[in-house]
């Protein structure tokens, strides 16, 4: 009888350090955020001292794997979940105590590997890239040029690169970019397609960063166009650039940049859809006279990726999309998936650039 007694004690103990270390966690992850969000260079000196360490422990290792550790992970944490759940059913305090701590453990790992980063200061100002209000004109005139260079690369419509071509060709964009820009200098892991790529098709994502296992992930169900500014803005992330405007910004400037023609075509091209998307809803009329003056191929391509995601539409992506909305809102992104749009702010100050330089 007192040896179960203290068998009981023993287990009642276990089950409340548990959920004492599970609460110590969301407490210390939710004052770390709270720091980020309310002192003055906090996610500054963290995203360029602390963050960086995580990324090349943490990152480097599970780059090593050829497959997505996150994917793999998810996938046995499932499994291991249910049989779990299975095993304890009959000790719901064991189960409630582990799940709290899990919670824990994975919410400290999201904003130590993510969250903080959100509150740093933009790329745009570590690039001396400053966005102004401009004139529908000087719209016009990136749609234009966008225009004139994707239609340069219609050889490149249609065309797949391998998944390893994908992965090297990224990591060197983003390394060559770092050149240019030294706050994305460094070690980049290699990027994974997803094993089960459908899973982000049904939710209409083209890629998706892994804070747990800081890796950049893309879908390689989707047009062969988009893999490539996918992975570069997938790999932004790792640099501790979470913003999505500036992530696409920065998938842009690697890809346009890169010495791969296919990743020039995805950048030329992805930069061509937002700005011209923007144009689309001031001027209709010159957004169809570009529309019209791209190459057979490319507009091919552009069918083909609208007729892949038209196949998802429905009740998931449509909550799939509410959930990215109020993930971005949370991180406070106030514009929500609006936020994606703004990359045609800094594309116009980049091309804004270009011309006083040319």
């Amino acid at each position: 009888m007192d040896q179960k007694r203290t068998c009981r004690r023993e287990r009642a103990c276990r089950n409340r350090n548990f959920a004492a270390a599970g609460l110590l966690l969301f407490l210390a992850a939710a004052a770390l955020r709270q720091a980020a969000a309310n002192v003055n260079g906090f996610a500054d000196l963290y995203g360029e001292h602390i963050y960086p360490l995580l990324a090349g422990t943490i990152g480097r290792a599970a780059g090593l794997a050829l497959f997505s550790v996150a994917e793999l992970g998810l996938y046995g944490l499932i499994a291991a979940g249910i049989v779990y759940g299975i095993i304890f059913r009959r000790q719901p305090l064991r189960l409630i105590s582990r799940t709290l701590f899990l919670l824990g453990l994975l919410f400290f790992s999201y904003v130590t590997c993510c969250g903080i980063n959100y509150y740093r200061t933009p790329f745009s100002e570590y690039a001396g890239i400053a966005r102004e209000e401009a004139s529908l004109e000087e719209l016009k005139g990136l749609c234009r040029y966008l225009t004139e260079q994707v239609n340069q690369y219609e050889s490149c419509s249609g065309k797949r690169l391998s998944l390893n071509e994908y992965g090297a060709e990224g990591r060197a964009a983003m390394k060559k970019l770092g050149e240019e820009y030294p706050v994305l200098s460094g070690f980049y892991p290699r990027p994974k397609p997803l094993m089960v790529s459908r899973i982000l098709s049904v939710q209409q994502l083209s890629g998706i960063y892994s804070p747990f296992t800081i890796e950049a992930n893309y879908n390689r169900e989707m047009a062969a166009y988009n893999i490539p500014h996918t992975v570069c803005h997938e790999l932004s992330h790792l640099k501790g650039f979470m913003r999505e405007d500036e992530a696409n910004f920065i998938g842009y400037l690697a890809c346009i940049g890169s010495d791969s023609r296919q990743f020039r075509y995805s950048g030329y091209l992805l930069g061509w859809i937002y700005a011209t998307n923007a144009l689309a809803g001031e001027d209709p009329e010159s957004y169809m006279e570009l529309y019209r003056l791209l190459e057979p191929g490319i507009v091919k391509d552009l069918d083909e990726n609208t007729a892949f995601w038209n196949r998802f539409d429905g009740k998931v992506a449509e909550a799939a999309d509410r959930v990215n909305d109020a993930y971005l809102k949370i991180n406070d992104q106030q514009d929500g998936v609006k936020s994606y749009g703004r990359v045609v702010d800094l594309m116009l100050a980049h091309y804004r650039d270009l011309t006083e330089k040319a």
